[in-house]
């Protein structure tokens, strides 16, 4: 008889509009539409368990003590005061898995009850929460002069991603989204590490969906507007390219927006997009940029058949076929001007991001994730079958 593997799965997001929150939700319908088993452990607007099918959900509420960290990033020290309910509905389902997706609040009490109940820990890398501290710093203490200023924030990533790796040392086995992050783990745990990249709704963003009649080349940005994002790296593109028929078009809401209207001649601000709405932006855009190594919708632009600049090698970009990963500003202002300048190179990125992206989907993305959970029911996960 086939085994079919009982995970309960513990996000740090989930009705968030994040990169993680779209995961978890994703996740779920996936086990949804294929019948599987699946226990859904997330933060919520209150405190509830229902059951649909297969399908059970446990939705934690947190409480006054929750930490803000960033706009979609929140830690409730407390929200161990419902450990017991989270235990009591575990035992009723049964896991044979328990995966958490980082050192989050329902992360820390999944791995608790992981070690608690004997059940197997998998654990998924989402966010590098170690670049994150040492930008909040760096924000923070920017009036400290640039030798000291420096030397804290190489210290705090230092130990933010001891500390991280401390905690990914508890599980069987793990999952990046990418070759360097799946490296990383292995260096620093010792643990099996396979791959789960992101996923992307190849039907939803779809080359289809532009409608741009005129001919200016239309460079992109989606994500939050803040100075760890790095945006005013954008004014920067704006001043290196020459005179033109080019214009940004520039997606997300945050303190640097002011700035970036007051500094850029050729922008527009669409604010925040969701859906149709973004899907439409994406498709209409001929490049996207990312200034930054936190998450922007790079599947989705690729996916749109849009070629992508970006700076972090962990985003799935195949340099040279799709767009260009940067090694420095310097790098990154060349690969944009590149790509503005040869429309026969554009033309074949576009072709091969589309190609690219539509071995990206949520389906074959969960389908790898659940031949690792059955591999996690030896010691000796089998590389080749879940790679």
């Amino acid at each position: 008889m086939e085994y079919i593997p009982r995970p309960a799965f513990f996000a740090g997001s989930f009705h968030e509009p994040d990169s993680l929150g779209l995961t978890s939700r994703e996740f779920q319908a996936f086990a949804q539409r294929r019948g599987l088993p699946f226990f859904s452990v997330h933060a919520g607007p209150s405190t509830r368990k229902w059951t649909e099918g297969d399908l059970t959900v446990l939705e934690l509420q947190r409480g006054k003590t929750a930490i803000d960290l960033d706009d979609n990033l929140h830690f409730d020290p407390l929200l161990w005061r419902h450990t017991w309910r989270a235990e009591f509905a575990l035992s009723q389902f049964k896991p044979d898995i328990i995966h958490v997706t980082g050192p989050g609040d329902c992360g820390i009490m999944g791995a608790y009850l992981a070690r608690a109940m004997g059940v197997p820990l998998v654990a998924s890398w989402h966010r590098d929460l170690h670049e994150f501290a040492a930008r909040r710093l760096q924000q923070l203490l920017s009036f400290v002069p640039s030798p000291y200023l420096d030397f804290a924030v190489d210290h705090t990533q230092r130990h933010t991603l001891e500390s991280v790796a401390l905690f990914y040392r508890f599980a069987r086995v793990l999952l990046a989204p990418s070759p360097d992050r799946m490296e990383m783990l292995r260096r620093r745990t010792g643990k099996p590490v396979f791959l789960m990249r992101p996923g992307v709704d190849t039907e939803l963003f779809h080359p289809a969906r532009r409608f741009r009649q005129d001919g200016a080349f239309t460079i992109g940005y989606v994500g939050q507007l803040r100075p760890e994002r790095n945006v005013r790296f954008l004014a920067e593109i704006e001043r290196s390219l020459p005179d033109g028929n080019h214009r940004f078009l520039i997606a997300g809401e945050g303190p640097e927006r002011d700035w970036l209207e007051r500094n850029m001649r050729r922008a527009e601000f669409a604010g925040v997009l969701h859906g149709e709405q973004l899907a439409r932006a994406c498709a209409n855009m001929d490049l996207f940029v990312c200034p930054s190594g936190s998450h922007t919708p790079v599947l989705e632009a690729l996916a749109s058949g849009v070629p992508v600049v970006v700076f972090a090698p962990g985003f799935p970009v195949r340099g040279g076929a799709d767009g260009f990963v940067a090694r420095d500003s310097e790098d990154f202002l060349w690969g944009v001007k590149e790509i503005l300048s040869n429309p026969s190179m554009h033309q074949s990125m576009r072709e091969e991001a589309r190609r690219g992206a539509l071995g990206a989907s949520w389906d074959r993305v969960f389908e790898q994730v659940y031949r690792v959970y059955s591999s996690t029911q030896t010691h000796t996960p089998d590389l080749r079958a879940a790679s």
